[in-house]
């Protein structure tokens, strides 16, 4: 009965729409930026990476579907996006140019670590007992924080080796949408609050249509349809050290899902079992091997858009399955896809302030509603993880004399920061807990 209430069907078409392609944009610069950075390491041509960013936008809606279906075998069945792992940009690099191995090695290890996801799910389920509350807010409050140095920057421009980058111009749209955001959300009301950050994009992109900020040229050289093709960069190849690397990837985007997972749980007031983790984790695996067969990335869930279900109040499914449709049909249509490039990074960055601040925010309250912050041990976990994340994010160089293989756990913020979390829980907690907030005690 609750999972009905929960994800009951949105009978506004329209509205539906509007949402998902709010979800569509919260998520496409993250989807985006993947392709190019990977593409441009490995001396894509331009033909190679109009077909990896198009390709991963299909795979994510496709792997999105997968996640949000929620059926006895697989998906989490949570509104939830999936997208590439960002984790994985740096280990698909090494193992493109190392020698003896190439492009065809980097989809033979995604799709035997799409396999191992698949197949010890079971196993992985279990970490349910290693994410009570002040892990799980900790986790949180960690996404958020790592999240907003990205958002500035892209308010900035986007590239802080380019001179315009904090301009005036880029500072007055970044902050101008940022405020018509507020704004929308102080005086609107129903769906015209829920859809602010989609209002805030469009006006922020038409503004900056004026000022002569819009570049026009990706839609220009579009072409209208793209076809999908399997093993488009050639028939994988398996190399053990290669395939190692990739599971290490995956362990880890496992790990940052399971926060995600249990951030969304919160936010629609649904339970999660280990069963309904061992199903989200079941569909992340064949996600990644769907990256894998169509030559695109691995794929794990998007914490960007959390903060879009907090702040827009839509919780059912239907929005996300429009969202994912969205994907995968700009995915066979370059010229959709390159309408979503128009809007420009400021204004992109933003509203993107807006969305992971409320992440950040979802966190805290979870902190002060869960867990017993009179306890110093408490304290001390949420202090060293969310430093540990926000540090690790900062100061990411720091981990550089480190072991490839070991860089991957702790070159990123959320998972440095979830890993700390985790190990002093259980240092001062143990799988027990002790660490929820008492009940109040009521005279009778």
């Amino acid at each position: 009965m609750e999972r009905e209430r929960i994800f009951q069907r949105n009978r506004h078409p329209f509205k539906t729409f509007s949402l998902g392609i709010q979800h569509v944009l919260a998520m496409y610069a993250g989807a985006v930026i993947v392709p190019l950075i990977v593409g441009g390491a490995l001396e894509f041509s331009h033909q190679q990476l109009t077909y990896l960013i198009s390709i991963d936008l299909l795979a994510c809606g496709v792997a999105t579907l997968l996640q949000v279906w929620g059926n006895r075998f697989f998906g989490i069945g949570l509104p939830v996006m999936l997208g590439c792992a960002f984790q994985a940009v740096s280990p698909m690099i090494a193992i493109g140019g190392e020698e003896g191995m190439g492009v065809t090695a980097i989809y033979g290890a995604i799709i035997a670590s799409g396999l191992f996801v698949f197949l010890f799910s079971g196993l992985f389920g279990k970490l349910i007992a290693f994410f009570p509350p002040v892990v799980t807010g900790s986790v949180v409050t960690i996404i958020g924080v790592t999240l907003i140095p990205v958002a500035l920057t892209d308010l900035g421009g986007g590239d802080v080796t380019q001179k315009d980058f904090g301009s005036p111009t880029n500072l007055a749209l970044g902050f101008g949408v940022l405020i018509f955001v507020i704004l929308m959300n102080r005086f609107a009301k129903g769906f015209l609050q829920s859809i602010s950050v989609l209002i805030g994009l469009i006006a922020g992109t038409l503004v900056a249509a004026l000022m002569g900020e819009v570049n026009l040229t990706p839609l220009k050289e579009a072409s209208w349809f793209h076809m999908v093709q399997p093993f488009y960069f050639g028939v994988p190849t398996f190399h053990a050290s290669a395939i190692l690397t990739m599971i290490l990837v995956a362990i880890v985007s496992v790990a940052e899902s399971t926060g995600v997972f249990m951030a969304l749980g919160k936010i629609v007031d649904k339970d999660i079992t280990s069963k309904d983790l061992s199903r989200g984790y079941r569909a992340e695996g064949l996600a990644i091997m769907l990256g894998g067969v169509f030559n695109s990335f691995p794929y794990t869930t998007y914490s960007q858009n959390v903060g879009l279900v907090q702040m827009s109040k839509v919780k059912t499914r239907d929005v996300i399955v429009v969202a994912g449709g969205l994907l995968i049909l700009i995915g066979f249509v370059p010229k959709i896809a390159a309408l979503t490039q128009l809007v420009p990074t400021s204004v992109l960055g933003g509203a993107m302030i807006a969305l992971f601040g409320l992440v950040l925010s979802s966190g805290i309250r979870m902190l002060g509603d869960q867990v017993d912050l009179n306890r110093h041990e408490n304290l001390l976990i949420i202090a060293c993880s969310v430093g540990m994340g926000l540090g690790v994010t900062v100061v990411p160089q720091i981990f550089d004399a480190l072991p490839a293989w070991l860089r991957i756990l702790v070159d990123n913020g959320i998972v440095a920061g979830s890993f700390t979390a985790i190990v002093m829980n259980l240092l001062f907690n143990g799988l027990k807990g002790g660490q929820r907030k008492p009940a109040p005690v009521t005279e009778e």
